[in-house]
């Protein structure tokens, strides 16, 4: 093997890097507070959703509102199922019924387009929670129910191991065939389609495979929560969550939601617990419209953009 060959830069930023953040996360719970674990509980979850959200909205440029659907779908899977059997089979269920719900959801809404797939998208968040609603008065006879609960180092650890899968699958997907055609299909579908490509099921497939992981972090979340509802379990805002991040961070890279996830956890946690919280959601909106108006790429984007920067002053001295 020529080493002399290997991109170093390269070879550190998608490997070595990763593998550092893997091992850190992974030794946490047995040396971090209790608070913190938590809270990396959290970022984990969003890192989850924000990352899945952007398998198929952050290519194929259709704005997907579902998240909450999906995620409340593994919410009850935990309610319904976490007595009978252990939380890894609970956990497929919960992911397995989120892919057929997108499936079928995806093959009714994804020939819409811009503005109209959105409100659909966000019209299933709403029929779910009545439609629970209406089972739990009208056959289960009880309002919300309880779920069984799990010790915070297991859920810490079921969320890093979907994170792990999620961007695996991420990945994979992005340097597929699939990647390109979901790539041509945000470029222009139309052109997309005349290529060979069969849009509509590309499109279908790869929102059902963006919703497993939704319903599987929605399985291990529940178990942090004695009690759920349809109104906990379908909270609109796992829907928008998902998409600010991704764009606080930057689709242009896998990396991006990731980041942008974290970032957003941790200033939405300092400002709902710190004595700012009375003006949290206009100083929380005030970011996301400086965000949207200056940094369209996000803050993968910026980076990108001051990095490129620096290497061009690096080499003016050697042109001239």
């Amino acid at each position: 093997m020529d080493f002399s060959k290997i991109n170093w830069k390269q070879f550190a930023v998608s490997a070595v890097i990763p593998l550092a953040v893997l091992v850190f996360l992974g030794i946490w719970p047995t040396v971090g507070p209790t608070y913190q674990v938590t809270l990396f509980t959290y970022f984990l979850l969003y890192m989850v959703i924000a990352v899945s959200w952007t398998i198929f909205s952050g290519t194929t440029g259709y704005i997907s509102l579902a998240s909450a659907a999906f995620y409340g779908v593994g919410i009850y899977a935990a309610a319904l199922f976490g007595e009978k059997m252990p939380l890894i089979f609970v956990i497929f269920i919960g992911g397995a019924a989120s892919f057929i719900l997108a499936f079928i959801v995806g093959a009714i809404t994804l020939r819409l387009k811009g503005i109209f797939f959105a409100m659909f998208t966000f019209g299933l968040v709403l029929l779910m929670k009545e439609v629970i609603h209406y089972l739990e008065i009208t056959v289960w006879n009880t309002r919300g129910m309880f779920v069984i609960l799990q010790s915070n180092e297991a859920i810490y650890y079921y969320m890093m191991g979907i994170f792990v899968v999620t961007m695996i699958a991420a990945l994979l997907i992005k340097r597929s065939k699939y990647g390109l055609a979901l790539q041509s299909i945000g470029e222009n579908e139309e052109a997309a389609a005349h290529t060979g490509i069969n849009v509509t099921m590309v499109k279908i497939l790869t929102f059902a495979v963006s919703a497993i992981f939704m319903g599987a972090a929605g399985v291990v979340m529940a178990t942090k929560m004695t009690y759920i509802d349809p109104g906990i379990a379908f909270n609109p805002m796992m829907s928008f969550s998902p998409a600010l991040m991704a764009i606080f961070g930057g689709m242009g890279s896998i990396y991006g939601p990731v980041i942008g996830a974290v970032l957003f956890t941790y200033i939405q946690e300092e400002l709902t617990t710190g004595s700012l919280k009375s003006y949290y959601m206009l100083i929380f909106g005030s970011i996301l419209v400086a965000t949207i108006l200056f940094l369209p790429n996000g803050l993968m984007g910026l980076v990108q953009s001051i990095w490129k920067r620096i290497k061009g002053e690096k080499r003016a001295p050697t042109r001239g």
